[in-house]
This record gives C-alpha cells, sequence and structure tokens, in this order.
C-alpha cells in the first residue's frame, strides 16, 4: 500500500514541477532547502507520544494547484495564499527514530513578465521554519523529515 501511495505522490509531484516551465531536468537533492533546524518535540503526558504542529504555506496570488503530504495525502485547487495547519503525533518507535515526512508541493503561478514559477512553499514545525523553496526560485518542493 505504501510504495502505491508513494509512486502517485511521485507522480502528482512531477505533474505538478513539470506545469512550472522549468525546462531543467528533473530536481536534484537540494540540501539547502531542508534546513536542519531541528524543532523540539512536544512530549505528550500519556504513551510516549511525540506531537508537532506543522503549518504548510504556499504563497503568491490567483489560484493553484497543490499537493500535500501531512497527516494525509491530497491534491486539490486552492486560493493563494493558501495555509493548512495541524497537529501530528509520532505514536510508534519508528516513527520517532526513522521520522515521517510531511510535504508540500506548489503548483504554478505567473511571474510580472507572465511566465510561469513555482509558487512559493513555506513548513513551519512547532513555529520554526524548516524548509522552504527560496521563494518560488527552486522548482523543488517543500519537504521536512518529521522525527
Amino acid at each position: 500500500m505504501r510504495k502505491i501511495i508513494n509512486g502517485t505522490a511521485l507522480v502528482l509531484t512531477a505533474a505538478l514541477l513539470t506545469g512550472c516551465g522549468s525546462g531543467d531536468g528533473p530536481p536534484t537533492a537540494d540540501k539547502s532547502a531542508n534546513a536542519s533546524v531541528k524543532p523540539k518535540p512536544k512530549p505528550d503526558s500519556g504513551g510516549g507520544e511525540v506531537k508537532h504542529e506543522v503549518t504548510l504555506e504556499v504563497l503568491g496570488h490567483g489560484t493553484s494547484q497543490v499537493y500535500y503530504n501531512l497527516n494525509t495525502n491530497k491534491f486539490e485547487k486552492v486560493k493563494l495564499p493558501w495555509k493548512k495547519t495541524s497537529t501530528v503525533t509520532l505514536t510508534t518507535d519508528a516513527e520517532k527514530r526513522i521520522g515521517t515526512t510531511v510535504s508540500v508541493v506548489p503548483g504554478s503561478v505567473y511571474k510580472a513578465d507572465g511566465t510561469l514559477r513555482a509558487a512559493d512553499c513555506v513548513i513551519t514545525v512547532d513555529g520554526k521554519k524548516v524548509a522552504d523553496n527560496k521563494g518560488g526560485k527552486s522548482d523543488r518542493m517543500c519537504k521536512y523529515d518529521l522525527k
């Protein structure tokens, strides 16, 4: 089941990034987009759960397609600016040690000269910015491994 979801996420990611008009080829790993900022987990008093408040944002004007992975995977057309906040609870030892990925793939928006570019995206965890796409200058999605 996880392979199907990951495959679907990959297809949707490719579709959104293709619409950005980049033409530079497939995205490569960009370590600077996922800063090494480590938010402090919010421990829960019962069962050893770790909770994080995660906010995904896509900035800009107009409407855009957005694909995100938070507590669920979802693809939707949204009015910009767009924000989604949720509490993610890590319950298993594997989730706490290996983590779970949260991400947002912004769709395309028009620049002042009429060309398309990736919309700005930002991820904050427990109030700290942990990932962005450099104000839309990078055609990469915003993602963060939450531990």
